[in-house]
């Protein structure tokens, strides 16, 4: 289960939502040959990648940053690009460009921090737009809680797009997050859980005053925890069923 789009139109052009999609893409173009060789590969992350025990040593805080532009993959780049294009949009519209920017660039650099506590001794190299993301999502839940996420569901051969709010999908996402850093060992690799879920809270966090500002509870009260605009209007989408 994971979203495709969300029925909430941004009012101006997210310049800065755009410029993020295209570096991540970029400097991910920029050394995908890489991954042929292995050796090169592990230099080029060991040296621009946030490795805890680095940085709790006292030394590479620029890769707080800069980590924060590297992908493992291309289904890892592919991920956080569709969750950043469904919900940056909207953050940026309500923040304003460069507020956003500066946003965006804090909740990683916080995600990166919380991952490094939950693992000060770790030699494992972390990347990813992931922890900065997740703050984007936090943010949107605070703002939009009731905004329709149409959901693609996968159960093996059913197939199935439907829109549902989005904090049922964002609790859930966070929810798993959190549990998955109580069962997995921070360092032994893998998906950065705790850098997942205190992104998701820094985000909450630092977007609460932008909430306030907008009158708190009464906003909500306001929208129904809806946009504060119409919502977009979708064709139905149908996808077929495959019988056994």
């Amino acid at each position: 289960m994971f979203p495709i789009r969300d029925h909430n139109p941004s009012g101006r052009t997210p310049y800065v939502t755009y410029l993020l999609l295209a570096a991540n893409i970029g400097i991910f173009l920029s050394y995908v040959g890489l991954f042929q060789d292995g050796r090169a590969l592990n230099g080029f992350f060991f040296q621009y990648a946030a490795i805890p025990a680095r940085i709790a040593s006292g030394d590479g805080y620029e890769t707080l940053i800069s980590s924060m532009f590297l992908h493992g993959g291309w289904m890892h780049l592919a991920g956080n690009m569709l969750f950043l294009w469904i919900f940056g949009d909207n953050i940026e519209d309500e923040m304003g460009h460069l507020p956003f920017l500066g946003f965006y660039l804090a909740t990683g650099v916080a995600a990166g921090l919380v991952h490094i506590l939950s693992a000060p001794y770790s030699t494992v190299p972390t990347v990813g737009a992931s922890g900065a993301i997740a703050g984007v999502m936090g943010a949107y839940l605070l703002m939009y809680p009731r905004a329709r996420v149409d959901i693609l569901l996968i159960l093996i051969v059913f197939f199935r797009i439907f829109p549902i709010p989005a904090w049922i999908m964002l609790v859930l996402w966070f929810a798993m997050q959190f549990v998955g850093g109580l069962a997995a060992d921070a360092t032994a690799g893998g998906v950065a859980y705790w850098a997942h879920a205190g992104g998701f809270v820094a985000g909450m966090l630092a977007a609460t005053p932008l909430w306030l500002r907008r009158g708190g509870p009464s906003f909500w009260r306001r929208t129904d925890g809806h946009p504060p605009h119409p919502e977009a209007q979708y064709v139905r989408s149908r996808l077929p069923k495959v019988r056994r």
